[in-house]
């Protein structure tokens, strides 16, 4: 029965994979058909008869002829060829030679796509033909009006464009033999031969409208503002010499002389209407003319804080010298008492050398405002150097009139902070022989001697003479510090003495039932006589802890409440 069973199994098997391949390819073979529908029913012809509304002569007449040729071809011969494929693929496909189908169904698509593509291609060549005349037809009613108004412009101002015109005029001349080109080549339906006339026609147009609108604010600026600027220049030149200003380093008659005849040349530019560089040569010289204008500027008012200044600064210079000498006597007297930094104390010397050459030079300064033969910025750059390092001068001399001046306060203040300090220390020493100790621990009469120590270092250098006062304050803060470190080993030896004491009272309640902790707290007890209060704390709580724990933080409570 098996022999049976499988072949047929196999058999529908088959069946059903040919059925599900010949079901795939006669969906194929509809969509080529549909593919093939929508190219042959494209309405081809009547899009070409829209050429008809041209001039049918030349270039239009030519492409409409080709195009209807490549049109008929596709319909007469590319169409019943793609037919005839499409019957033998579905014989094929009835015939389950799905292979050979296959093949057949790609040679119809290749000749769909080149039909295709030759339809495109008459369209888009249709629709720029036609696109060419309306465009052509549009932008050249434009360039006419554009031409006209140009000549309308350069006849009614022809005193705007100067030297101009006639170049002018010769460049709208051009434009009549192009307008016949045009006009030849429309009539012949030659349409895109025209639109290239038309591109070039628009270029050269938009280069001339930039012209007449340029060209007379370019020649206002050579012919009447620039020269007027640079009369204006020599005029306030004249005015200044004649002021005694020294102006000859600004060079600025040579420098008009050469623009004025930099403007001839940018005139002779203008005649062939090459206006760019002139263009970019005006925004040079309008630069120029304003970098002169700032420059006599800068010189009047250098005159006039020069002027105003000089006076001031002579008085400046003569008091700052005479203050110099005094704070010179004073340091040395200062000198006698207190010791002051090496930079500091040569400071008042060093600045008289600084100020004898800064006198001569002022002298130098005045030499030349007299002899009316240096620019006046030059000189104002002197005295404003002068100005700066006075200011200098007298800056660094109040912060050192101000530090002597603090000695005493400062020898004062550490005279009294040292008192104050050595009252602390023997309060501290008074606190603990009255503290009811056993006795005082080796590291704490070590640490009161340090502390003493210190203390008389800073009585040490309090009686230098001459003091110095950066010293004493050191050592004072060393001496705060060891003092400081002091009272806290103080009180914190105390409260543990005290916390020793009634941790033992505490414990001696289990003296008697537990033999260990009693062996414990005498240990505690012997560590207390030996002054080793760290030890014995240590051992008596660890003992009583041990014995009943939390009983430590009961006992602080406890001494927290009668503190």
């Amino acid at each position: 029965m098996e022999y049976f069973i499988i072949p047929i199994i196999v058999l529908i098997v088959l069946i059903t994979i040919a059925f599900l391949f010949r079901r795939k390819h006669i969906h194929e073979i509809g969509r080529l058909e549909n593919e093939k529908m929508q190219i042959q029913n494209k309405p081809i012809f009547e899009e070409m008869m829209k050429v008809k509304q041209l001039n049918m002569t030349g270039e239009t007449e030519e492409k409409f002829e080709r195009w209807r040729n490549e049109w008929t071809e596709v319909v007469d011969v590319c169409m019943p060829e793609i037919d005839s494929l499409l019957f033998d693929a579905e014989d094929l496909i009835d015939r389950f030679r799905f292979k050979k189908a296959s093949l057949t169904e790609k040679e119809i698509q290749e000749k769909i796509r080149q039909c295709e593509k030759r339809k495109n291609d008459i369209l888009d060549e249709l629709n720029e033909l036609i696109g060419s005349e309306e465009k052509n037809r549009i932008e050249m009613e434009n360039l006419r009006e554009q031409y006209r108004l140009a000549r309308k412009t350069i006849l009614a101002h022809q005193h705007s464009f100067g030297m101009t015109v006639s170049p002018l005029e010769k460049e709208l001349e051009s434009f009549n033999p192009k307008f016949d080109e045009y006009d030849e080549l429309t009539e012949n339906g030659n349409y895109l031969l025209a639109r290239e006339i038309v591109i070039s026609l628009s270029a050269k147009g938009e280069q001339l409208s930039g012209l007449i609108q340029d060209i007379p604010t370019l020649l206002t600026e050579l012919q009447n503002k620039i020269p007027a600027a640079i009369r204006e220049l020599r005029n306030g030149l004249k005015e200044m010499e004649e002021q005694s200003y020294y102006i000859a380093h600004l060079d600025l008659p040579a420098k008009l002389s050469k623009m004025e005849s930099d403007i001839e040349e940018q005139k002779k530019c203008m005649e062939k209407l090459d206006i760019d560089p002139v263009r970019m040569r005006v925004e040079e010289m309008n630069d120029q003319i304003d970098s002169y204008y700032d420059a006599l500027e800068n010189e009047v008012t250098a005159k006039h804080f020069v002027d105003t200044r000089v006076e001031e600064v002579a008085e400046s210079l003569s008091t700052i010298t005479k203050l110099t000498k005094e704070l010179l006597v004073e340091a040395e007297y200062v000198q006698q008492s207190y010791r002051l930094d090496e930079k500091q104390a040569a400071l008042p010397q060093a600045n008289l050398k600084k100020l004898e050459k800064l006198h001569n030079r002022f002298e130098m300064l005045q030499h030349h405002i007299e002899q009316q033969e240096s620019a006046y910025t030059s000189l104002q750059d002197e005295l404003k150097s002068i100005v700066a390092e006075l200011e200098q001068i007298e800056e660094e001399q109040d912060i050192l009139a101000n530090k002597m001046k603090n000695l005493r306060i400062d020898e004062n203040n550490v005279r009294h902070k040292l008192g104050e300090l050595t009252r602390e220390l023997q309060n501290a020493d008074r606190k603990l022989h009255r503290g009811n100790i056993p006795g005082i621990p080796d590291e704490m009469d070590a640490r009161l001697e340090e502390a003493e120590e210190q203390l008389y270092l800073v009585t040490q250098s309090l009686q230098e003479v001459p003091l110095n006062i950066t010293i004493a304050e050191s050592y004072l803060l060393s001496a705060e510090s060891a003092i400081q470190d002091v009272n806290e080993r103080v009180d914190e030896l105390l409260e543990n003495v005290l916390l020793i004491e009634r941790i033992i009272q505490y414990g001696n309640r289990f003296r008697a039932s537990n033999p260990e902790m009693h062996a414990r707290l005498l240990d505690a007890e012997e560590s207390f006589r030996q002054f080793r209060y760290a030890k014995a704390l240590e051992e008596a709580a660890t003992a009583v802890e041990e014995a009943d724990p939390g009983a430590m933080k009961r006992i602080e409570e406890m001494l927290k409440e009668h503190a």
